[in-house]
């Protein structure tokens, strides 16, 4: 068993123009006062890093790492989900994900996957010069657009979906290994990896390359009414990385898992903050030290309800309830002996000669 770290934030959606949102410095007395351990870092955000950089100057990194900690704080992974995301695109998606890439790469699809593709080498890169293993991302997508088959998929399509994501993420896995960083894929409902299957899909398309492993959100299981209990125990070896964020299934008359063209409060299935839904939190803690995944418990704020501010302020109490200090000692020791093979064996009835 190993005890979580923890709590963490992940500062994404906390960005603002206003301070203290803004900059690094300020997010770091932010997050440090209201009693965060880690941050989890967007590598889209040039406010917070500018990855290029970090790929390429260990100095860069040690001053990057010298400042946070001088909070009080540690760098628990780096994001690149907005970039993974790109690595991967539909053609019917085309211009909605422009919006995540630089202008200089948007109305060119071939140009922006290059750009995706070298910035997660360069979060590889980075992650080693910052002493990190695990890397948080998004795997893309094919064959969201056919989740549900109607018409119906053409016999191999499946198949060749997998076939082509797996061509495009192999040059950077291997770049991952080579810089000994695990690639943890968050499996997200619009991602070709969404569930248990998917992700056995991918891992079988890859060969079972080493580095392919998972960043754990039980909210997004909900939403697909997916036993995220049950998730734990099949994949507890590839969980590496862990987002803390609640979410809540209420189906009606009207509208149910697929009724998603209402805004977000009005869905059946929507996120909430920590503790506001309906994941059991107190058995995903238990199971995930159980099997000993050495993972931080990062806050993801994305409730439709209540405030980031809120959300921030509560988060951390909550991750910090919830962490179990693993135990290294047996409750009945104090009622144990001595190993006695003679003993054993009368207790066995066996070699009584």
């Amino acid at each position: 068993m190993k005890t979580i770290k923890g709590p963490a934030v992940f500062l994404a959606q906390f960005m603002d123009d206003k301070e203290p949102f803004n900059s690094l410095d300020g997010l770091c007395k932010w997050a440090s006062k209201l009693g965060y351990k880690g941050i989890q870092l967007p590598t889209w955000e040039t406010r917070l890093i500018d990855i290029e950089k970090a790929a390429n100057s260990k100095t860069y990194c040690d001053e990057l790492k010298g400042n946070i900690e001088s909070y009080g704080l540690e760098i628990t992974e780096l994001s690149s989900h907005l970039q993974g995301q790109l690595v991967a695109v539909h053609p019917a998606y085309d211009i909605m994900f422009d919006n995540f890439a630089p202008d200089d790469y948007k109305n060119n699809p071939e140009k922006r996957t290059k750009w995706a593709i070298d910035q997660l080498k360069y979060c590889a890169k980075a992650s080693r010069n910052l002493g990190l293993d695990v890397h948080g991302t998004f795997s893309g997508s094919f064959l969201w657009h056919t989740m549900h088959p109607w018409p119906q998929r053409p016999e191999g399509l499946v198949e060749m979906g997998f076939k082509e994501l797996a061509k495009r993420w192999m040059p950077i896995l291997n770049e991952f290994d080579e810089q000994g960083v695990d690639v943890c894929y968050e499996i997200h409902p619009g991602e070709d990896l969404h569930d248990g299957v998917t992700f056995e899909r991918f891992l079988d398309a890859t060969n079972n390359h080493k580095r392919v492993n998972i960043l754990y959100d039980p909210s997004h299981f909900v939403l697909q009414q997916l036993d995220y209990i049950e998730y734990i125990d099949h994949y507890h070896d590839y969980i590496k990385m862990f987002h803390v964020k609640d979410a809540e299934f209420n189906p009606t008359g009207k509208k149910g898992m697929f009724g998603g063209f209402g805004d977000w409060k009005d869905r059946a299935g929507r996120y909430r903050h920590p503790g506001d839904g309906q994941v059991d939190f107190q058995t995903v803690f238990s199971k995930l030290t159980e099997y000993g995944c050495d993972v931080w418990a990062v806050l993801e704020w994305e409730c439709c309800i209540k405030s980031p501010d809120q959300g921030a302020r509560e988060g951390a109490p909550f991750i910090k309830k919830h962490i179990i200090e693993a135990t290294d000692k047996r409750f009945d020791d104090f009622a144990g002996s001595e190993i006695d093979e003679s003993k054993l064996k009368r207790i066995l009835g066996i070699n009584k000669n």
